[in-house]
């Protein structure tokens, strides 16, 4: 009798010890995708200015097969009161890099990348 106890309180121990590990490699995995849309996400940010002009557009595209990217450029409106926009040579853009996946499992996870960058006023 006392056998049949212990063994059925390793089976729990058991079930719980592989319940836990399961839950850290689902874990580790989840992580793994954040860190490379983020890469991804950062890549195509240090594209804009050098690769990709610095002008109002939207683009976007796959990579990997796996994370759906986007990049919009539009113009940031910057008006303070005591600064004439005519004598202005240079223009802020909004830069908004998005980066989804995870669509397969019925749950996306997106990451979202803002910033602001100076470029050139068109004459």
């Amino acid at each position: 009798m006392e056998i049949l106890i212990a063994f059925s309180i390793m089976a729990l121990s058991l079930g719980i010890l592989l319940r836990i590990f399961s839950g850290g490699v689902t874990t580790a995995m989840v992580a793994e995708d954040y860190n490379v849309a983020v890469q991804i996400a950062e890549s195509m940010m240090a594209k804009i200015g050098e690769e990709v002009p610095l002008q109002p557009t939207k683009v976007d595209g796959v990579a990997f097969d796996k994370y759906a990217w986007a990049v919009t450029i539009e113009p940031f409106e910057f008006n303070p009161d005591n600064t004439d926009q005519a004598t202005l040579k240079a223009r802020l853009f909004k830069i908004t890099v998005s980066v989804a996946w995870g669509e397969q499992q019925g749950r996306e996870r997106r990451i979202d990348l803002k910033t602001l960058k100076l470029g050139v006023k068109p004459l």
